[in-house]
């Protein structure tokens, strides 16, 4: 499946959304969120950009009916927590987190997979460039608005930029597919189990998310060229079929986005990811250095 944008279609830089902070058509929404320590919420109201309203991923934007944690919701359910936080169909939201875009892009995810991607910007940096940059915060929480329409229409989704756990299976025996697992190593290898199994999915290659972003600086996004050149050195090129997944294809949807940006035409995203495969007992796992796959 061919799915191809650019940086301009899906970040902003600090200095827009500062320019932007009393703009009427734009919705910040604040997604920071943490499995351990604080909760997203909490840090929201210690401080957050000025007009952010809050989104907490896992209780939103989950499907609840789903035996598999944090899978993809339905369109109703996306609609209705849009329409609740005031986002309309002519509205523009732009998404921030703490960690370079990693949840802020999982809300992306979803809206492309809705076609309705083209109302989102990810704050490129986030939250670390904004205070790094001393540009204003609050900690008065935002009211949310009225209620607003949005729309999706079944014409314009795009299903096929998730994969399905049969797609890779069927990827993995056919070789129609490179499998990239962005997780940290000790993840990968089996050291570090957050499933019923520890491993991962044989064959699949290991590319670390955060290597697409100055993680130890402002945490924006690298340069084409250098995310290009990174997965290049693997064997992965622009025209390489690409299934992405980690724990909770959030990452993975980091991974994805920052492929697509880069001129990579066909990713796809692994919505399961280890909380399905790694949760089962009649799929492949390797463990151990990736050589022993």
């Amino acid at each position: 499946m061919s799915f191809s944008i650019d940086r301009s279609r899906v970040l902003v830089s600090t200095a827009w959304l500062a320019g932007n902070l009393d703009n009427p058509t734009v919705r910040i929404i604040d997604c920071r969120y943490y499995f351990e320590g604080p909760s997203g919420r909490e840090v929201y109201a210690e401080s957050h950009i000025p007009g952010a309203v809050y989104l907490d991923w896992v209780a939103d934007l989950s499907d609840p009916n789903h035996p598999v944690d944090y899978m993809m919701p339905p369109a109703e359910q996306v609609a209705a927590v849009m329409s609740r936080l005031g986002v309309g169909d002519d509205t523009l939201i732009v998404a921030y987190d703490d960690e370079g875009g990693h949840y802020a892009s999982r809300l992306w995810l979803i809206l492309a997979r809705y076609g309705k991607e083209g109302q989102m910007r990810i704050l490129d940096g986030g939250w670390t460039r904004w205070v790094m940059e001393e540009r204003p915060v609050t900690m008065e929480p935002t009211p949310l608005p009225a209620p607003a329409t949005f729309t999706i229409d079944p014409a314009a989704e795009r299903p096929n930029i998730i994969a399905t756990l049969e797609d890779v299976m069927q990827a993995r025996e056919s070789g129609s597919a490179v499998i990239l697992d962005v997780r940290r190593l000790s993840e990968y290898t089996g050291e570090e189990v957050r499933a019923k199994h520890g491993g991962r999915i044989p064959g699949a290659l290991h590319m670390f998310w955060q290597e697409n972003l100055n993680w130890d600086g402002d945490r924006t996004f690298i340069p084409v060229d250098r995310i290009r050149a990174r997965h290049e050195a693997a064997g992965v090129t622009p025209d390489t079929p690409v299934i992405t997944y980690c724990q909770g294809a959030v990452r993975a949807a980091h991974a994805a986005l920052s492929l697509w940006m880069s001129g990579y035409r066909n990713v796809r995203v692994y919505d399961g990811s280890w909380a399905e495969w790694g949760n089962r007992d009649d799929v492949p796992i390797a463990t151990g250095p990736a050589d022993e796959a």
